[in-house]
């Protein structure tokens, strides 16, 4: 048997599972099962790899993408330069089991996002500075787009703003608008950014890493302004078919 899975926590309603367990069935892979490992602490890692032998690969989602990867032996390249993993390949040797980490985040937002620009959308802005928005930032500069960061956190970086700075001449030059944040996520679908939605015009791009609802208020929003929207679904499945090829390369 060959066990896959995913850690994070809290786990819910775990996408990676249905989508892998669907893909087991439909290719008739009965050789193969997706767990979920809800850990409460990254700490609690290692022992996964001592209730199961079997092990050929995991994902890794919130709150773990950075802190997962000091108990990997290597990164790639790329992923080195993002600084977080969600992509994870045990390498058995007979010295034991090697960890190497990946980040297919980079490969599915890539592929969903390009087909939705043009020519003018140049700047964009990131609503969050999580772990999820290292995989976009690194793909915003590869594309030669600017870009700032809204933050609640107390200490600002590089390129941070705070969401009281987001004005009527931000929205209108940055017409690239993602949603980092869990903000609107099933059950609470009631909630989304705060950003001055009213300045939205048919120009603006609005990108939004929450796939359930399929639209969210964040997307309404833009939907009411004539924006062109789009959901995390596509590029959830691309991260997830990237990982597969990973681990069975």
């Amino acid at each position: 048997m060959s066990t896959y899975g995913l850690i994070g926590y809290p786990l819910g309603h775990s996408f990676s599972k249905k989508f892998f367990t669907e893909k087991f069935e439909k290719e008739g892979l009965t050789d193969c099962k997706y767990l979920n490992f809800e850990i409460e602490n990254i700490d609690m890692f290692p022992t996964i790899f001592q209730q199961y032998n079997d092990i050929k690969g995991l994902n890794c989602t919130i709150p773990y993408k950075q802190q997962v990867m000091k108990f990997l032996d290597e990164v790639d390249e790329e992923t080195a330069k993002v600084g977080a993993v969600n992509t994870i390949k045990p390498i058995y040797t007979a010295n034991g089991v090697k960890l190497k980490g990946f980040n297919t985040d980079i490969i599915g937002f890539e592929r969903s996002l390009k087909p939705m620009l043009k020519q003018t959308h140049a700047k964009a802005l990131i609503l969050g500075t999580g772990g999820a928005s290292k995989a976009i930032k690194h793909i915003l500069q590869k594309l030669g787009i600017d870009f700032l960061s809204a933050s609640i956190e107390n200490e600002l970086f590089k390129n941070e703003i705070r969401y009281s700075d987001i004005d009527k001449k931000m929205i209108e030059e940055r017409t690239i608008i993602i949603n980092a944040t869990p903000l609107g996520t099933h059950p609470k679908i009631d909630a989304c950014p705060d950003i001055p939605y009213e300045y939205l015009t048919s120009d603006h791009v609005l990108f939004d890493l929450v796939y359930n609802p399929e639209i969210t208020l964040f997307m309404k929003k833009g939907i009411e302004k004539g924006a062109n929207v789009k959901n995390g679904l596509e590029m959830l499945h691309g991260q997830a078919l990237a990982a597969w090829e990973i681990w069975n390369s």
